[in-house]
């Protein structure tokens, strides 16, 4: 019998100065059975890190044709499209083609450092693609965070993010390694 995704509930109030933006979002989150408590807390700090009043959670790991996290224009467009981990070049060529904003968190440490290596003058054409990085242990530091009801305070100010859930506080930093033009 095939595992089912497990539910966590978050109420994310996000501060981030570097783009004005200050807002509570209540979200539903389902982490699928084959993803990590980093992956899913990197899909938090990657929303709030471009929250907007209609970013939306998608399906994820559970399909191949969606990204983690989609921002569509009222009218269906898509207009932000974040993914997580280290796509190939022919997922981010579609990401690009399909929306007017790819973003591409990559993370997993030495493998994510050789996959930039091989793909980075690959990306040089999509203007549209900005890619950054979280290391190791900031990935690991956010796990620790985790929890099925969770109250976060996300502040994001000069490109460093601050993820607190009670008395528990975590810096990450996004390391841009591509920006879009």
């Amino acid at each position: 019998m095939a595992q089912k995704a497990t539910i966590y509930k978050v109420e994310m109030s996000v501060s981030d100065m570097d783009r004005h933006y200050y807002e509570t979002h209540k979200l539903t989150v389902a982490k699928h059975p084959s993803e990590t408590d980093e992956r899913m807390m990197l899909r938090l700090v990657a929303f709030a890190l471009n929250a907007h009043e209609q970013m939306e959670m998608t399906k994820g790991l559970s399909t191949d044709d969606e990204p983690d996290i989609w921002q569509k224009s009222f009218s269906g467009e898509l207009e932000v499209w974040v993914s997580l981990g280290l796509p190939s070049e022919k997922v981010i060529r579609q990401s690009c083609s399909k929306s007017r904003q790819v973003l591409v968190y990559a993370y997993g440490g030495k493998a994510a450092e050789v996959w930039w290596d091989k793909i980075q003058g690959q990306t040089t054409r999509f203007d549209n693609l900005a890619v950054f990085f979280l290391s190791d242990p900031e990935m690991t530091s956010l796990a620790v965070l985790a929890d099925r009801t969770m109250k976060l305070q996300i502040n994001v100010q000069d490109g460093e993010v601050m993820v607190a859930a009670g008395d528990n506080v975590v810096y990450v930093t996004p390391v841009n390694w591509k920006k879009a033009a």
